[in-house]
């Protein structure tokens, strides 16, 4: 089987790109695996009812679910070569990876198990890279440069909101850490042509020192709960945006609203226009009122206290997990 890994850093907009090529039949026969650093996963949901899928949450596949990631595949094999013939065969998976997760290691655990070697060659690695936010996090997260390094295909999203001469400068610098990377660009998951880098200066500066530099990134779910003040809400949300965007990595969620279920999504201190979802959801769906946040520097707890300073009750923290800790890369002397 052939495995396309699809990774990117958290917002880096995986979700979208590959909700564009289910929507448009370009991966109509793969199985996708969803990985998710959080216990309580949300993109999956978007994707219900597109193809055959598989949720894989609770941490990044390169590390915390790496053994469970293992086992999935090891059964997707099983059923593969078992198999009664009353299934449509598998012949290409595409894993879309936490936004937390390194693809080299993941590629790494794949050739390297006994069983897996045999059955799933690593095809492709196509990487997200968010053309608002990707000069920062490559100055700022070494998870982001290794992201990219490893990739064979670079697709820069939110080509078209993005200013042309930061557009200019983050082309510029992809083409020096990866020179060996196709590089393409999308808006809404959609193709669209990338200006031509000359005039832009890359930028590769150090990462050592930088703000969040050691700091363990968490995933922290809430439940807000089936009746919702939304006023309410969309203050707090601005307020912690406002005061702590540089640890709120990202944030996503479904909510009902007086417009109906909105899908709610952040980048750092960037709110992406809210998506009106289909009034209900899919059958055993039920995550309306399910915030995930994605940060340093806070708990669950400590957001569900936050939320009742803003009287709104009736929330509850389901879980604040690690969802990494900056994971160094390993080195020879590793093994």
């Amino acid at each position: 089987m052939r495995l396309t890994i699809l990774g990117g850093f958290l917002g880096s907009g995986k979700s979208t790109w590959l909700r564009h090529h289910l929507h448009h039949g370009l991966l109509r026969d793969a199985l996708v695996v969803v990985n998710e650093a959080a216990d309580a996963p949300v993109d999956d949901a978007l994707l219900v009812g597109s193809t055959r899928l598989r949720v894989l949450a609770g941490g990044c596949a390169c590390c915390e679910t790496r053994p469970a990631l293992v086992a999935l595949l090891r059964d997707i094999c099983d059923d593969r070569v078992g198999g009664d013939g009353s299934a449509p065969r598998i012949d290409h998976i595409v894993l879309e990876t936490s936004g937390l997760a390194d693809p080299g290691r993941i590629t790494d655990c794949i050739v390297t198990d006994r069983v897996l070697q045999h059955h799933i060659v690593v095809g492709e690695i196509i990487v997200t890279v968010d053309a608002l936010h990707g000069l920062g996090q490559l100055r700022d997260e070494d998870l982001g440069r290794r992201q990219i390094e490893t990739a064979d295909r670079l697709v820069v999203t939110k080509v078209d909101v993005a200013q042309l001469e930061r557009l200019r400068r983050l082309i510029a610098t992809l083409r020096v850490l990866n020179p060996g990377a196709a590089l393409s660009g999308s808006a809404m998951g959609s193709p669209t042509e990338l200006p031509d880098a000359l005039g832009g200066d890359a930028e590769t500066p150090p990462v050592v020192g930088a703000y969040g530099a050691g700091v363990p990134i968490r995933a922290a779910a809430i439940d807000l709960g089936k009746t919702l003040d939304w006023p309410a809400l969309a203050v707090w949300l601005s307020a912690l945006i406002h005061a702590r965007g540089d640890d709120i990595l990202r944030i996503k969620g479904s909510v009902r609203t007086p417009r109906g279920r909105i899908l709610l999504q952040s980048v750092r201190k960037v709110v992406q226009s809210p998506e009106i979802l289909p009034d209900e959801p899919v059958a055993g769906d039920n995550r309306d009122g399910l915030l995930v946040l994605i940060g340093r520097r806070f708990t669950a707890g400590e957001l569900v206290r936050s939320l009742n300073a803003f009287g709104i009750g009736g929330v509850a923290a389901i879980e604040a997990g690690a969802a990494s800790a900056n994971v160094r890369r390993p080195s020879h002397e590793d093994g």
